[in-house]
């Protein structure tokens, strides 16, 4: 299916659900079911063998992951299949009833019909959910970071690093759609009630901007820049707003995942002409560690939470937004426009100038050309300055430990509301060091990298937190005193795990489910 889903479409797919529930038998006797496909690969999980006849022949898979498990292994025998029975033989379950809906091929179980005499029971759900995957339509690579919305709300997620989500919605809200929107592509836009409780695939189509539908004009970057600056009280939130937020930082050290905490954050945010005075209040949290790669360096996150505050870079503003300091050590220049979400953007960049050898950033801003909102920066400490600015980042390092910073990048987003303020939607730090014990000759990586959803935002009732209830944001976060719940997230909308971070988590649930030890107060 193409990422762009048209209202043509969805009112097909709308009219459509009861005429495939009532011929489904027939539908399954169609010519496509019998397409031939050959599996160049016979031997992985359910995903990997679904992915493939998807590529050969370019439908795309929908079904309950609690019905098929992804990642299950199985064995195929080389050779030539049919459609239906590749899709039998993968799957293991004969009984799967097959439709096509559109170019997405739907899995599930055959429908039960009740007898007049017993009326079926009604299931009672409080919530829906879509879990799927987001990629792009013509190189098939997956997409991070992109927006997971439920239109009409401020509901919404973003997929992980490997392109995953997984979105949960009030089953209230069945009616609604789920769009998907990155920059530089086309939004998709599907019917929750076609994909709930259902995993589903998603291309999103690139989007090229035709000149025709730009006015061609002198674009003056300090220009944007000031107007951005000018309409903050027209875009952004003039008064204080409740933001649920999903946290998580996570260590890496050579390649592989130390320790990983996680947490649902609740912050009160004052208005966006006012810097500081946000506070955090936490909800529930969890921390993870692989206590088997404990060695003579473990590294912890300090106010990694305090960062994701400093980031919301529309209301604490940085150097690099400083346009009118005489002494402003940046260069602007207006390089691209490009779209998200519909709308066009112009794209300015910013780095610092040749004459300043301090550690400073470059990176762009994405700033929509008719409102003037800032939707969007990229940003990073100059790679040829990098290394001067390793002292910033460490607090304390053992005497026969030499680290060198390679990397520190960030990314932050704001999203658009019903009521067309944007607030903050994403944050995400990545941080990369070289570590080198003294008198050895090899190295190895040292990563830390933290990132920050917005859930829900809630206008309603917005007060100060009590101070009691008030999280230290300036403190070593994963040590924070608190109690596992073995069902953790509930209902919660979350950033998925990529495989290292599920692999973590499986392989050390059973060694946190009492409270952690040796923590502190928060």
């Amino acid at each position: 299916m193409s990422g762009k889903v048209n209202q043509v479409s969805l009112h097909f797919l709308r009219w459509s659900v009861f005429l495939i529930a009532t011929f489904v038998w027939g539908a399954e006797d169609t010519d496509w079911l019998n397409r031939k496909v050959i599996l160049k690969q016979t031997e992985g999980t359910i995903y990997e063998l679904l992915r493939q006849v998807s590529e050969q022949t370019d439908y795309l898979f929908i079904y309950d992951s609690q019905l098929i498990d992804n990642d299950r292994k199985v064995k195929l025998n080389k050779k030539e299949y049919t459609l239906r029975e590749a899709i039998y033989n993968i799957t293991g379950n004969w009984q799967l009833r097959i439709e096509l809906i559109g170019n997405h091929i739907l899995l599930s179980l055959p429908l039960k019909i009740p007898s007049s005499a017993s009326p079926p029971e009604l299931k009672v759900t409080n919530y829906i959910s879509v879990t799927g995957l987001v990629f792009d339509l013509f190189s098939k690579e997956q997409i991070a970071s992109a927006n997971v919305t439920l239109n009409g709300t401020s509901i919404g997620t973003i997929t992980n690093q490997a392109g995953g989500f997984r979105l949960n919605v009030p089953d209230s809200l069945q009616q609604a759609s789920v769009k998907i929107s990155h920059i530089g592509y086309e939004n998709a836009e599907i019917e929750m009630d076609f994909v709930a409780n259902r995993y589903i695939e998603i291309a999103l189509e690139p989007k090229v901007v035709p000149l025709q539908e730009v006015i061609i004009r002198p674009a003056n970057p300090i220009l944007e820049i000031r107007k951005m600056l000018e309409y903050r009280e027209r875009n952004y939130a003039t008064e204080p707003i409740y933001l649920t937020s999903f946290y998580r930082e996570v260590v890496e050290r050579k390649s592989r995942n130390q320790s990983l905490t996680e947490a649902v954050l609740k912050t009160y945010k004052t208005d966006y002409g006012k810097e500081h005075g946000d506070q955090v209040k936490l909800i529930k949290m969890r921390h993870i560690v692989d206590r088997q790669e404990r060695d003579t360096l473990f590294a912890r996150v300090k106010s990694g939470i305090q960062s994701t505050i400093l980031l919301d870079v529309m209301k604490e503003l940085p150097d690099f937004l400083l346009i009118d300091d005489s002494e402003n050590p940046y260069n602007y220049a207006h390089v691209d426009i490009n779209t998200i979400d519909g709308r066009l953007v112009n794209v300015i960049s910013f780095e610092q100038k040749k004459s300043n050898r301090q550690p400073l950033y470059r990176g762009l801003l994405f700033i929509d050309m008719e409102n003037y909102a800032l939707v969007e920066a990229r940003f990073e400490i100059h790679p040829d300055y990098i290394k001067k600015a390793t002292g910033n980042f460490i607090e304390k390092k053992s005497r026969n430990l030499d680290l060198t910073l390679r990397k520190a990048s960030y990314i932050v987003s704001y999203r658009q509301d019903p009521d067309g303020v944007y607030a903050l939607n994403y944050v995400r730090g990545d941080v990369e060091f070289r570590v080198r014990k003294k008198r050895h000759l090899f190295s190895s990586s040292l990563n830390i990298w933290f990132e920050m959803v917005t859930c829900d935002v809630d206008k309603k009732n917005v007060h100060s937190f009590p101070r009691s209830e008030r999280l230290s944001v300036r403190s070593v976060f994963s040590e924070t005193k608190h109690i596992y719940d073995a069902d953790f997230w509930g209902h919660l909308n979350v950033i998925l795990p990529e495989e290292e971070l599920k692999e973590l988590i499986m392989n050390n649930l059973s060694e946190v489910s009492e409270p952690e030890k040796n923590i502190t107060e928060p």
